[in-house]
């Protein structure tokens, strides 16, 4: 199997498990509100990461476990606010996902809010630093390879997964429908904040 294929399927299969960064994503495909954006950034984020871990970097993560500890900590206290606004949402608002009727949320919002789904969770560090960056060893001589195929696992599921939204969308224009998804996301995002602030390492 060629470095880039491996790299592609390695890099697909730790992006697949649910967590908060793909609730985040989905909701926003089926909001349609900066979908593009959104994707690129999370998907950039990762090639980032991956290039730091192949090239080394990731035994820094492992050497200075405070840089685990703040985005621990830090990740499970922004889990915690968002999933309390989502468990709100479900309960009070009567929203629907008929584009005429959805308020689009500031860019500045938007961005902000996806760069703390993605670069306060632990998960993302070890998944693509430290993992990604030691299997990676074994393809000394083509770790270029074998990190572009990672990377582009990203690009794929995320754009994927944002884009593919659309297929939910006609399920989504009851507001009962919005109100089960609100709450459906509180408890992912309750349950990996729970997970985050009682880890006494990488989960």
């Amino acid at each position: 199997m060629s470095s880039y294929l491996s790299g592609f399927l390695l890099g697909f299969s730790f992006i697949l498990a649910i967590g908060a960064q793909n609730a985040f994503v989905l909701k926003q495909g089926l909001k349609k509100q900066h979908v593009f954006l959104v994707c690129f950034i999370c998907a950039i984020s990762d090639a980032v990461l991956i290039a730091l871990g192949v090239s080394g970097f990731g035994e820094i993560v492992k050497r200075f476990p405070s840089i685990e500890i703040i985005a621990r900590y830090g990740g499970a206290l922004f889990l915690t606010i968002y999933a309390l606004k989502s468990f709100i949402s479900s309960f009070k608002n009567n929203h629907s996902l008929i584009p005429s009727d959805e308020v689009p949320e500031s860019v500045f919002r938007t961005v902000s809010m996806c760069l703390a789904f993605t670069w306060l969770n632990p998960h993302v560090y070890l998944d693509t630093m430290v993992l990604i960056g030691s299997v990676s060893q074994q393809f000394y001589d083509d770790k270029i390879s074998f990190a572009l195929g990672a990377s582009l696992a990203s690009f794929v599921f995320f754009f994927s997964l944002a884009y593919g939204a659309k297929l939910l969308a006609p399920k989504m224009q009851s507001p009962s429908s919005w109100r089960i998804l609100d709450f459906l996301i509180a408890l992912i995002m309750f349950t990996i904040a729970i997970k985050l602030a009682y880890a006494g390492n990488w989960l």
